[in-house]
């Protein structure tokens, strides 16, 4: 069997695995470590949790994510879902009162407006993204610089020493405001991810472009 069946079976496997998935409407292509899920799921949760999923499956370089959120049911108008969007973020704790817009057209979603820091923007975007009728997402929230340049890139070298389970002197950063470049390499994809992650932590990071090599 050829590398790219058996990546292909190993994400199909990991799709099966993953409770929050139903794999049967969902179709998977590999080539050369890219894969490509197709096909539909009932809703955006789903298909975040599909793309999540075949992205942790070793020997995955991209996930390129073509499913359809197909609705069950009956569709919720635009004007409730507004209504339950609204409703859900001001209950959440982690996202600042009166701070983020909502637009809804069609079932999808657009969330703009100001925070400090990335928790609360990804924080008012899983208070919704289970929501029925939501068909898709997409976060314009903007995060606004609270430190200068050199101290957001010395915070950010600090958090890459203190979650990196490999040597954090090999990722450079490089900040320009509040715009993280992430360069260098390590040596698997979940180390990767934990770098940018740690990156988003430093407040005032508005952005974070990862052109981390993964050497596997």
């Amino acid at each position: 069997m050829s590398r790219d069946a058996l990546l292909q079976q190993a994400v199909m496997d990991e799709l099966e695995w993953e409770p929050a998935v139903t794999a049967a409407h969902i179709g998977v292509s590999a080539r050369d470590g890219v894969v490509t899920l197709s096909g539909h799921v009932p809703t955006f949760w789903e298909k975040q949790a599909a793309a999540h999923a075949a992205s942790r499956v070793k020997g995955v370089k991209a996930v390129v994510e073509e499913l359809k959120v197909e609705l069950l049911g009956n569709p919720i108008p635009d004007e409730r879902l507004a209504i339950d969007i609204l409703d859900r973020l001001a209950k959440d704790t982690s996202v600042p009162r009166d701070r983020i817009k909502v637009e809804v057209d069609d079932g999808r979603v657009t969330l703009t407006g100001e925070v400090e820091w990335k928790f609360q923007k990804t924080a008012a975007q899983m208070a919704i993204h289970k929501l029925p009728g939501v068909r898709w997402i997409t976060n314009k929230i903007t995060i606004r610089p609270l430190l200068d340049t050199f101290e957001i890139r010395r915070r950010v070298q600090k958090a890459l020493e203190r979650v990196a389970p490999f040597d954090a002197d090999t990722v450079m950063v490089h900040a320009d405001g509040g715009e993280i470049t992430l360069t260098g390499q390590v040596d698997t994809p979940y180390e990767r991810e934990l770098a940018e992650n740690a990156a988003w932590t430093v407040p005032g990071v508005t952005n974070v472009k990862d052109n981390i090599a993964v050497t596997w």
